[in-house]
């Protein structure tokens, strides 16, 4: 490796240190919180994405406008379409997320957003990155929220993901060194940390739970995971007095104790850095049913966005299937959303409806092809579990049996 190899792997590395330590900076100034309550009109910016995207959300959305029909009408709740998400015209501005696209999502307070294709190497498309994690950069979505519920089996987990550091934020920063070494970057700050500790904290306490679970592997990766950990065991020593322990787990094993039966149904509140909180809320997904089945909320001081936990499913749309694709994770996230701006009784009945069509009565089905139903056909079945009278009391049947 010459001398030129590394003078400018170095200045490369100086650059992004640089503009790391401004972010902390930023951080520095701790998180406003938006107070939906004193807003007149609370303004949903709904970007379909691509792929099955636009099918999956314009369902969702419709789910969401039935519960919460009387605050749309009277102005209280707007809906704002924002197109441009989708990768054939992020590759066309050369952008993660166009300007005129990102400057229209702050002009709403949440975001619904369908999924987007994020291009791999070597694919046909160039090498942009991946407009989630721009936008959770872009809008500061550090927090990234993911429940998972099979209440059949005891499981009632939330998720508590670093969503603006790890390996992500410099995920596309990366250089090859020379034709034999590549570097990446993980970045782990003493204010990212806190923050998303401090936020599964305070769920825990907002809502009864005893247990707040970290998840690293500061065994091995010592300093950026070591920094976590320590965050979070001060962050914890603040929170003992309310009765709320806290325990560390590597992630290997983490990942093996969630299909343990014996084990699983003891964790609660889990919270852990970036890639790991990637990972493993896919495999907690795929114990509730599939990762079609998963919401998630990418949470913020000024804004916050819901989406789904999976991909674009573009196969799916090459192969005239998007119809078919599975809403659920979508009809979580609104539920999420609902509840985050404050309509917690519109939330439950979404969410006890979707647990009610996909855990226990099944009578619509979706398989992703034309011998299971369409994503509108399953939506009308959770809208009318909504709308029933008797949903709470054929719920907590619904559980007994189980």
């Amino acid at each position: 490796m010459s001398e030129l190899q590394i003078a400018v792997a170095v200045e490369k590395f100086k650059a992004i240190i640089a503009n790391q330590l401004q972010r902390v900076e930023a951080m520095k100034d701790g998180v406003q919180w938006t107070d939906f309550a004193l807003l007149d009109s609370i303004v949903i910016g709904v970007c379909g994405g691509d792929g099955i995207g636009p099918t999956i959300c314009a369902e969702s959305q419709r789910i969401l406008e039935a519960v919460l029909a009387h605050e749309v009408t009277s102005g209280r709740v707007q809906f704002k379409h924002i197109d441009g998400l989708t990768i054939e015209n992020r590759v066309k501005e050369n952008k993660a997320i166009p300007d005129d696209v990102l400057s229209a999502l702050k002009t709403c307070h949440v975001i619904l957003k369908g999924p987007t294709t994020t291009p791999q190497k070597g694919d046909s498309w160039p090498n942009i990155e991946s407009a989630n994690v721009a936008m959770r950069r872009e809008l500061d979505l550090f927090g990234n929220v993911r429940p998972v519920k099979v209440a059949k089996e005891g499981i009632d987990w939330t998720f508590f993901r670093e969503n603006t550091e790890g390996e992500y934020v410099l995920g596309s920063q990366g250089f090859d060194v020379s034709d034999d070494l590549s570097v990446d970057f993980k970045v782990t700050t003493e204010q990212g940390s806190e923050r998303i500790i401090r936020l599964a904290f305070e769920f825990a306490k907002k809502n009864n739970k005893k247990r707040v679970t970290v998840v690293t592997k500061s065994n091995v990766i010592k300093t950026t995971d070591g920094r976590f950990s320590s965050v979070a065991k001060r962050v914890a020593s603040e929170y003992s007095a309310l009765g709320i322990t806290c325990d560390e787990w590597y992630i290997d094993i983490m990942t093996a104790k969630l299909l343990d039966p014996e084990r699983r149904n003891q964790f609660e509140v889990m919270v852990m850095p970036n890639l790991y909180g990637d990972i493993i809320t896919d495999e907690a997904a795929q114990i509730q049913g599939g990762v079609g089945t998963a919401g998630s909320a990418n949470v913020g001081g000024r804004w916050s966005m819901f989406e789904a936990i999976h991909g674009s499913a573009p196969r799916m749309v090459s192969e005239g299937r998007a119809q078919y694709a599975d809403p659920s994770s979508m009809i979580k996230a609104v539920a999420m959303l609902a509840r985050h701006i404050g309509f917690s009784d519109a939330a439950e009945r979404i969410e006890k409806a979707l647990e009610i069509c996909v855990q226990f009565e099944r009578k619509v089905k979706v398989t992703g092809r034309n011998d299971g139903a369409t994503a509108g056909e399953f939506s009308n079945y959770v809208l009318d579990w909504v709308n029933r009278s008797d949903l709470n009391v054929a719920y907590e049947q619904f559980c007994s049996q189980s």
